[in-house]
């Protein structure tokens, strides 16, 4: 029988060094994005690179003010991403709203909701702010400190009554019999599915 333990620095080191991004550009801190990934800061030298699929992504970046319905979907798209998975939320927005820190429809802690592994506040964070942010993201994933997603499956119950006191109790069941009806349609449309 193998100790998996003992490998786990090595493992952490590749983990680090492999990060896929999902990204929820959800507000200007998506102008960012672009600068990071061309010559000038070239995050694919890290082994970074972005991915639209969020089941083969272990970086998840929320780079702007996020509404309850935008909310939704982060949560689902959080809880599709396979373990380990960290989140980073750049931007003042995701922390404590931004600028719209009054407003009835801007979230003013996203921690409440998904655990943040690192926060970059700033309106918006330079691409040099977002280097740093993703730079602490790897000190703490060698180290094994990045574990949001371990305490969100520890503290769950917590989580999910945060979230069900913003969308109403059974929120994902209501979510999803809307949607199924409509792929099945589509399906249908394509003609894939049954006539």
């Amino acid at each position: 029988m193998v100790d998996w333990r003992l490998y786990e620095p090595l493992i952490n080191f590749a983990r680090k060094r492999s990060m896929w991004i999902v990204a929820f550009c959800t507000g200007c801190g998506g102008i960012e994005m672009p600068p990071l990934m061309t010559s000038r800061y070239d995050l694919e030298r890290f082994g970074m690179m972005p991915n639209p699929a969020p089941r083969m992504a272990d970086l998840f970046l929320i780079t702007g003010y996020v509404t309850p319905k935008t909310l939704k979907r982060i949560i689902i798209t959080y809880e599709m991403q396979p373990d380990p998975k960290y989140v980073l939320a750049h931007g003042s927005c995701p922390l404590n709203g931004g600028i719209y820190w009054d407003a009835y429809n801007a979230i003013k802690h996203l921690d409440k909701y998904i655990p943040v592994d690192v926060a970059i506040a700033g309106c918006m964070p330079r691409p040099e702010a977002v280097m740093d942010g993703i730079e602490k993201m790897m000190e703490l994933i060698e180290t094994g400190k990045a574990d949001g997603w371990k305490r969100y499956k520890e503290n769950y119950e917590y989580y999910k009554k945060n979230q069900d006191e913003l969308f109403g109790e059974g929120w994902r069941e209501r979510t999803a019999r809307r949607w199924i009806p409509w792929l099945m349609n589509k399906k249908r449309e394509i003609g894939g599915g049954e006539q």
